[in-house]
């Protein structure tokens, strides 16, 4: 039987795919290309394809070391050391294709769905939370628990254009911290110019600093206190808003 390796999902596309998350072969070769001089051949028996395959593999699916140490005939040590040696270096290697988009390049491409009533946002936000091991120490345990998850997790918040494109992701934070307060110390409000206009989730209470930027906010709308139900127009606006937002869900 033939070892499970990157000539296994090559000239497959749908396996491509799932086990990459990369659009086709040109993309996956261009990041190999992009990192060869900067990375180490870990384990002489493997490729650097396979190497980057393995890599991507855990980002991609999520598989314990053990999983991926079966598939490609190794110790899961090796494993664990490819992480360790490939994931930070390529981490900063990609780190410039993050941009914070024009007012001109937003426009330009801006999708159908924005452009009647969304036409000025620049940018959609979410938080989103990747599950990790409890600690050991009870301080950080306490810091990254996620009532939200019901798990310990890091918390990022991440910004995408209308189009989908990524512009903006935050250092890690525990996951007990709120939307906001990652808002608030990230350096996304850096970004913020007068004029532009943020999507998000109602859980973003940061209109007022937004408006300190003279940016405004788009959330759906809430009932406030007293109120019995929202209007046809705040209902309308809301369903509106959630069916922009939602490629934000999609990039994630």
């Amino acid at each position: 039987m033939m070892q499970f390796g990157f000539h296994s999902v090559r000239h497959d596309p749908t396996l491509f795919i799932l086990y990459t998350g990369l659009a086709n072969v040109k993309v996956f070769d261009w990041l190999l290309d992009t990192c060869r001089n900067h990375v180490k051949q870990i384990h002489g028996n493997l490729t650097m394809e396979d190497h980057l395959l393995l890599l991507l593999m855990k980002m991609r699916l999520g598989l314990i070391n053990k999983d991926l140490a079966a598939r490609f005939n190794m110790n899961p040590v090796i494993v664990s050391r490819i992480m360790r040696n490939w994931l930070p270096i390529i981490s900063q290697l990609l780190k410039p294709l993050i941009k914070w988009p024009s007012r001109a390049a937003a426009r330009a491409n801006l999708p159908k769905v924005f452009q009647k009533k969304f036409s000025k946002v620049i940018t959609i936000i979410d938080c989103f939370e990747i599950f990790m091991e409890r600690p050991t120490c009870l301080n950080a345990r306490a810091q990254t628990w996620s009532s939200y998850k019901h798990h310990n997790t890091a918390k990022y918040l991440i910004g995408i254009t209308p189009a989908g494109a990524i512009c903006f992701i935050s250092e890690g934070w525990g996951g007990r911290v709120s939307d906001k307060e990652i808002v608030n110390s990230s350096e996304f409000l850096d970004h913020v110019h007068y004029g532009d206009e943020i999507m998000a989730d109602r859980g973003f209470t940061i209109s007022e600093e937004l408006a300190m930027k003279g940016a405004i906010l788009h959330i759906p709308s809430f009932r406030k206190k007293g109120q019995k139900q929202l209007s046809p127009k705040q209902v309308d606006t809301s369903r509106q808003i959630a069916r922009c937002r939602i490629h934000v869900e999609r990039v994630i």
